[in-house]
């Protein structure tokens, strides 16, 4: 079944409020997923740092002394936060592929979540309100996220099995669905040089907009590509650096609703996801229609 919410913010005075609205927004849907939560943040950049989420299911062993040997492995500045299972590498931009080569031969165990300027994602098994205060997500502050909350249909309950999957730099994607030609895609993306972590096949979806979009496509672009490339029943809510998008199959069988503001766009898998947010009672609230596109950059 799953839940999905989401959160572009127009208004720079709610940033502080990100996390805990988006927290609140995805405990609200605790009962359409009980196995595992995610979340990712897009927080502001400076331009001369990059970030790599990573997790560890030993984290004590994994951590200790990472940032030293990696920044020997580098020869550049590293700095590392230590949130439970996860931390933040902080590092120079043009470091980023080295330090992510560096990381699965440093400590082997190590998974990564995601990597950009922008985005840290964090993700475990269980409900969103133990995700939510094992990673402190309701102090974060940022420009936009995205959330989901797992019932598992067709692959084990894991950490990596969870949602938001990130398979390009600053880009993320929830899903609710199943798609029914994952294989064959993965299959292709496999052939164009992509790797996966897991058989999920909304690791595929994201492999495929990382695709077209590494291909020159905008996020707008490349969601119009899902409708014709990619079957089953979805409604896909996608981050990248900038932008915010949405987009449901032709048959649009799976809940959604959205809501507008001056100061924000929501996205929530139902609309009680959405009641505790400003000015909620004006907003323009609509069901996004079947094979459309729907985004917004900054």
């Amino acid at each position: 079944m799953c839940g999905i919410v989401g959160l572009f913010l127009k208004d720079k005075a709610l940033e502080p409020k990100l996390g805990a609205m988006l927290s609140e927004m995805l405990v609200s849907l605790s009962d359409r997923g009980p196995d595992s939560a995610g979340i990712a943040i897009y927080g502001a950049t400076s331009g001369n740092e990059a970030k790599i989420t990573i997790q560890s299911p030993k984290p004590e062993r994994d951590f200790r002394g990472l940032d030293a040997e990696l920044a020997k492995a580098l020869g550049a500045p590293v700095s590392i936060a230590v949130k439970s299972t996860h931390a933040v590498v902080r590092t120079t931009p043009d470091k980023v592929d080295a330090a992510r080569e560096a990381l699965q031969s440093l400590r082997p165990d190590i998974r990564i979540m995601g990597a950009g300027e922008a985005v840290e994602i964090y993700k475990e098994v269980g409900l969103p309100e133990a995700v939510v205060e094992r990673f402190d997500v309701r102090k974060m502050t940022g420009t936009h996220g995205i959330g989901h909350t797992r019932m598992a249909t067709e692959s084990a309950v894991t950490t990596m099995g969870a949602h938001p999957f990130s398979t390009g730099a600053d880009q993320c994607l929830v899903h609710n669905g199943s798609l029914s030609n994952h294989n064959n895609v993965r299959r292709e993306l496999v052939r164009e040089g992509m790797k996966f972590e897991t058989e999920n096949d909304t690791e595929v979806a994201a492999a495929y907009l990382s695709s077209q979009m590494a291909h020159g496509k905008n996020l707008g672009e490349a969601l119009e590509g899902t409708l014709s490339d990619l079957d089953g029943f979805f409604t896909f809510v996608v981050g990248t650096k900038n932008g915010f998008g949405v987009v449901r199959d032709p048959i649009a069988c799976k809940p959604a609703v959205m809501a507008e503001t001056d100061q924000y766009v929501a996205f929530g898998s139902e609309y009680r996801a959405l009641t505790k947010l400003p000015g909620i009672d004006n907003a323009k609230v609509w069901e996004p229609e079947p094979a459309t596109v729907y985004f917004w950059e900054h």
